[in-house]
């Protein structure tokens, strides 16, 4: 993948496309937890600028059901790639750390979910831009507030902190 470039319009193509800030949240609950984020973090060293990692939190499974604690973290990053892109690339990360998806819910090695592509809002059957749910995720907001505090969801308008801050104090 070719490194960033600044400069053209949203439609154009190769090193013409405009560099975005990208959000990936990161976690796992099977296996070595910290390994697999940590392979994450280096597959997407290879198709992102500038990528600063946050400090990993172990968190609970979100609706309680009885499986493994998840180790989480947060990622930021520039690249002047798609959403599509980016989501086929988080997808191929998995895969090759031993995601299956048996049901939703379901424990895993590794889950990374594309939080935000710059000022981008996209819907489509594969994608869904910002991540719908990441504004009630603390175990996504605390990571990321450490690393990228005034990155703007662009639905609300709100930054990463205010988010956050709304989010433990509603």
């Amino acid at each position: 993948m070719a490194p960033p470039t600044r400069g053209g319009a949203p439609g154009e193509s190769g090193r013409d496309r405009p560099v975005r800030r990208v959000a990936v949240a990161l976690g796992s609950n099977l296996g070595d937890r910290a390994s697999h984020l940590a392979f994450a973090a280096d597959e997407l060293r290879l198709v992102l600028q500038d990528v600063v990692v946050s400090t990993l939190m172990e968190t609970p499974p979100e609706d309680g059901t009885p499986q493994p604690l998840f180790l989480n973290g947060a990622l930021v990053g520039l690249t002047s790639e798609g959403p599509e892109r980016l989501l086929a690339v988080l997808l191929d990360i998995e895969q090759r750390r031993g995601r299956v998806r048996t049901y939703t819910g379901a424990p895993r090695t590794l889950d990374l979910d594309l939080v935000l592509v710059g000022a981008m809002t996209v819907e489509s059957a594969t994608l869904c831009l910002p991540h719908p749910r990441f504004r009630s995720r603390s175990f996504v907001l605390e990571p990321l507030a450490e690393i990228a505090p005034t990155m703007v969801d662009p639905v609300t308008g709100l930054s990463v902190r205010t988010l956050l801050e709304r989010l433990r104090h509603p």
